[in-house]
């Protein structure tokens, strides 16, 4: 069995930009290495500064060197055949697969991870860098962060892990069933493993046991899973952090909607970006002017009486007043989006019915006007949402009281056949904030209920 054992230098700019500088292949038979290949490249584009001082590698070097089209069929006829190893192997494997996409050509090699690899043959190391591992195991790198250096050593850690593996963990990570080879190195696959195939949250945690990402699935270990796969830079690079993986199983996608929510805003992980802001600092209500007609505006939540709606900035709520008037044919004036005009540009756009200018009656743009306010959000009242509980025995439930969301919470069947009232929910319920996220999902629910 040949290995090529491969190390690549890059210009840094993540995944899907970063292009290769240097490329360093050991072809190895398991004992000795039998041939190699080391070029530098030129990327075709500016090595940031900060790289050069990692690497050397100036724009000086590169400037002559071939580019990565003129020494691609170098790279697949020495790596035909072999099986693709490398320490972190999904990043050189997937950036040089890159380079062969943008050709028009399919790079494919069976991979190992020297990672992963090392964390089950070479247990209880604070941390698996092939800086780190080369000195607890003695093995000199020349040239760190060199493609050649970085290459070389790795191919001696790989022979060491050869003559170790015992329990045949390298054919295990080769067979086809086993997901080893594309699970993000830092991880345990029994991790994984454990995952239930249900509804629930799911944390992932780094070697600090930070949460750095929560996410919702209707099946955690298949959702989970599906991150790993995934080409997108963001996935990649959380992936290569993730050491470990823990869950909460909610019993339905609307009470994992909302937990993953309420945590994503109680945590702050790094990676969500959709749901990590702040609080909501605007507020939609509405008014009846000396005219009769019902205005829709917007102010600061500290000013706003009773707000039908929340929002975290004005652009967000502009936005979905805009929404509201296309949907509803309401005045742009009188929901406040055009001041300063005796009548709206959308009458002249026939969008607008023409409250504005006394071509409509109060009366029919008031009851529109009603209708959108209705739409928008989950309405005032009270409302127990029953969902499916995470056992047989249990029913899950989300509760709204006087049209705000107070929590969700889990009963025992017979006790919620006991209850009521909404009201009398209140005293299981596990408190939540209420906030625009949580009416964007919960009047979701609703009207895919209504449809449905």
């Amino acid at each position: 069995m040949l290995y090529t054992v491969v190390d690549i230098e890059t210009t840094g700019n993540g995944y899907k930009g970063s292009k290769i500088t240097e490329i360093s292949i050991f072809v190895f038979n398991g004992k000795k290495v039998i041939d190699e290949y080391t070029t530098l490249i030129n990327p075709e584009q500016n090595i940031p500064a900060f790289i050069t001082n990692l690497t050397g590698i100036t724009n000086a070097m590169v400037r002559n060197a071939p580019k990565f089209y003129e020494i691609a069929k170098k790279v697949q006829e020495i790596t035909e055949d072999t099986i693709f190893v490398a320490h972190n192997v999904n990043f050189d494997y997937n950036i040089i697969q890159e380079e062969f996409k943008n050709l028009g050509f399919n790079f494919k090699r069976k991979k190992l991870c020297t990672v992963r690899l090392s964390r089950k043959i070479i247990p209880g190391l604070s941390s698996y860098s092939l800086g780190n591992i080369c000195t607890a195991e003695n093995i000199p790198i020349n040239g760190r962060h060199r493609a050649k250096g970085d290459a070389e050593a790795t191919t001696e850690l790989f022979r060491r892990i050869i003559e170790r593996d015992d329990n045949f963990t390298i054919n295990s990570f080769l067979n086809p069933k086993s997901r080893q080879a594309t699970l993000p190195p830092l991880l345990d696959k029994k991790v994984v493993d454990n995952l239930p195939e249900t509804f629930g949250v799911y944390y992932f945690k780094n070697l600090a046991k930070e949460v750095i990402y929560v996410g919702k699935a209707n099946n955690i270990k298949q959702r989970v899973i599906s991150h790993f796969y995934d080409k997108k830079k963001k996935e990649q690079t959380m992936c290569m952090e993730t050491a470990d993986i823990s869950f909460t199983k909610t019993g339905s996608e609307l009470l994992a909607l909302l937990h993953e929510s309420a945590e994503i805003k109680h945590i702050y992980p790094k990676f969500n970006r959709a749901q990590r802001r702040a609080s909501e600092a605007i507020g939609l209500f509405s008014y009846e002017d000396q005219k009769g007609i019902i205005h829709l505006a917007y102010n600061r939540l500290k000013l706003a009486p009773n707000p039908i709606m929340k929002y975290y900035s004005v652009s967000e709520c502009r936005n979905h007043l805009e929404l509201l008037c296309k949907e509803f044919e309401l005045c742009p004036k009188y929901c406040h989006l055009q001041t300063n005009v005796s009548s709206c540009f959308h009458y002249q756009l026939k969008e607008c019915k023409g409250i504005c200018c006394d071509k409509e009656a109060v009366e029919n743009y008031n009851k529109r006007v009603l209708e959108a306010i209705k739409s928008v959000g989950i309405g005032a009242g009270n409302l127990v949402i029953k969902e499916t509980g995470r056992t047989e025995n249990e029913v899950g439930f989300a509760l709204i009281l006087d049209g705000i969301y107070q929590g969700f919470g889990y009963l025992d069947t017979l006790q919620s056949k006991q209850l009521e009232n909404p009201e009398d929910y209140q005293f299981f319920v596990e408190p939540k904030k209420d906030n625009r996220d949580i009416q964007r999902i919960i009047a979701a629910y609703l009207k895919k209920k209504e449809i449905f």
